[in-house]
């Protein structure tokens, strides 16, 4: 991706220092002097620079003729454009197959994969007229489909050399990505093989990218079949593929109160970026199709009184929207899930993950919008619907993966990905998914963070006032400080409810009346709040806790569950230790 953060006006590209990561593969590239070069980068380390310094030293040595870049998507063309512009490197991000040229004062061309893959023969005729130096950036994309693998390894095998870029190597199929070379791992299976890796954790270690924080928020959602039946769940609670694939997509629903809940605590945060060192923060809805990101963005200007950026599709007009967002000082852009990758804003701050995609490879993606650091000590917040899939991509960030072939890449989770998949469909089946599914309701609650694969639990406005200027370890000092506050409470408040003498019974006209639903969320919450407690004293997951007492005292999942088994299951809980 392009690195507008290292941007230096008046500073020639090549003439600017390069980070460690990037010195040290150049001088692996430059000695081993390869026809292949896979580089593995955290998105936001600066891989188009290290490219595009490799491409100059190679013009420069008169190793290579002409550059070719092949990118995912139609704004990532002129992106690369852009940044080649800047280190002497002209590149054409307007070739059309149906042109087959362009001008001589071009050193060489930016292209999608698709393009490619529409006529493969015509750029193996280009890559063979001259030495060429083929830069396949987010090369996992020539995965995606076999023609497309087939089209890259086609057009691109006759090239003089090869440099293969990705911040996300891995996949979840057995595609093998062209010109990657896979090896054989301590448990027999292909292993994609990098030349030079770079993972966040390193980066952050380093300064590189910005620390994320997640902020997961479960609430209760309820939905009607396609039989009449009306169900509830909780987000965040073991559950079915299926009833979790419905409460997830009910908490999506722009017409619940969970959307308006996540966006407005959202936005707060964002508030707190801009007051805490950030002036110019901006946040980013990731939305799963056009509709809910025009509803998305309705909300969002009924919140801050603004309407945000939206950018529906990679279509013409898209990069130039993208582009005034990030050079404005606006608050909010919203996108459908298929344009994240090519998103790039280094100001994006605060991230609202309101899709249902759950692929570790998406998720990634989706979070590289948000990790790219422009100074030291800026932080990203990331808010997300509690779903066991993405809190455990989340508690994963820092893990690097690789492309496994003949393997399941994923952990085993409690469902079925393809049940889930199927669950989460909207677009291909709309008449016959409307019939099988209506939401209802959805409310949103701050179940928990998460940073370095940590949970930490706490009341929401402990958390959106935080600075925006924190460096790893004051992130990490400040939630743990904030933790044991919060548990401190928690245990003065139980302790003295235990020490307090039984008060008089109260004539049934001064007794507060509650409602049912009341006393409901009130019970529920104080369950909550006590699991929470007890994951931290004894690391269990939150939802193994509610399985343990749903065996010991029987009745339905927390959200369906009567007064009496809510107060049965808080004084089981408060009697284990």
């Amino acid at each position: 991706m392009s690195q507008a953060v290292e941007r230096s006006p008046g500073i020639p590209l090549e003439q600017r220092p390069l980070r460690a990561w990037q010195r040290s593969a150049l001088a692996r590239y430059l000695a081993g002097s390869p026809q292949d070069f896979l580089a593995v980068a955290t998105p936001g380390a600066g891989k188009t620079t290290f490219a595009l310094r490799v491409a100059a030293e190679l013009l420069s040595d008169r190793r290579i003729d002409r550059v070719t870049v092949v990118t995912p998507t139609e704004h990532l063309k002129y992106q690369w454009a852009e940044s080649a512009a800047q280190a002497g490197i002209p590149l054409d991000p307007e070739f059309r197959n149906s042109t087959g040229g362009t001008s001589a004062d071009y050193t060489g061309i930016a292209v999608t994969y698709a393009g490619v893959a529409a006529h493969p023969m015509l750029h193996r005729a280009r890559t063979e007229t001259r030495r060429t130096l083929v830069i396949l950036d987010e090369i996992h994309h020539a995965g995606d489909a076999k023609s497309w693998g087939d089209a890259v390894k086609e057009a691109f095998d006759p090239a003089a050399r090869r440099l293969t870029l990705t911040g996300t190597p891995f996949r979840s199929d057995d595609n093998p990505i062209p010109f990657v070379d896979y090896l054989p791992d301590a448990e027999g299976a292909l292993r994609s093989r990098a030349d030079h890796a770079y993972g966040y954790a390193e980066a952050l270690a380093d300064g590189v990218v910005r620390p994320v924080v997640f902020l997961a928020y479960s609430g209760t959602s309820s939905w009607r079949t396609s039989a009449g039946e009306e169900m509830t769940a909780r987000l965040g609670e073991p559950m079915t593929a299926e009833h979790t694939a419905r409460a997830w997509r009910t908490a999506l629903d722009p017409g619940g109160e969970w959307i308006p809940a996540v966006l407005a605590a959202a936005d707060k945060r964002l508030t707190g970026h801009r007051a805490g060192g950030m002036p110019d923060a901006g946040g980013l809805v990731i939305a799963s199709d056009q509709t809910a990101a025009r509803a998305y963005a309705a909300i969002l200007e009924k919140i801050t009184g603004t309407a945000p950026a939206v950018v529906l599709s990679d279509e013409k007009g898209s990069s130039k929207r993208i582009a005034d967002f990030s050079a404005s000082d606006a608050r909010w852009m919203v996108a459908v899930r298929m344009v994240s990758e090519g998103v790039d804003v280094p100001r994006l701050a605060v991230g609202v993950y309101a899709t249902s995609a759950s692929t570790p490879l998406y998720f990634a993606q989706a979070i590289g919008r948000f990790v790219r650091s422009r100074r030291q000590g800026e932080t990203a917040s990331v808010f997300l619907p509690s779903v066991p899939v993405l809190l455990g991509l989340a508690s994963e960030l820092e893990a690097q993966r690789d492309h496994v072939l003949g393997k399941p890449h994923r952990a085993a989770e409690t469902w079925n990905d393809e049940e889930l998949a199927a669950a989460q469909r909207v677009e291909d089946e709309p008449g016959e998914d409307e019939k099988a599914f209506t939401a209802l309701h959805a409310d949103a609650e701050l179940d928990q963070l998460i940073y370095e694969g940590t949970s930490f639990s706490a009341d929401e406005e402990d958390y959106l006032g935080l600075p925006g200027l924190l460096d790893p370890d004051q992130v990490r000092t400040l939630l743990n400080q904030r933790q044991q506050d919060w548990m401190q409470r928690g245990k003065t408040r139980s302790g003295a409810q235990a020490r307090a003498t039984p008060a008089p019974p109260q004539p049934p006209a001064e007794r507060p009346q509650l409602s049912v639903r009341e006393q409901l969320n009130a019970l529920r919450k104080e369950l909550n709040t006590l699991v929470a407690m007890y994951h931290h004293r004894t690391n269990k997951p939150h939802g193994a806790i509610h399985n343990e007492l749903r065996k010991s005292c029987g009745g339905p999942v927390t959200a369906m569950a009567t007064i009496e088994q809510l107060e049965e299951r808080i004084a089981t809980l408060r009697s284990w230790r």
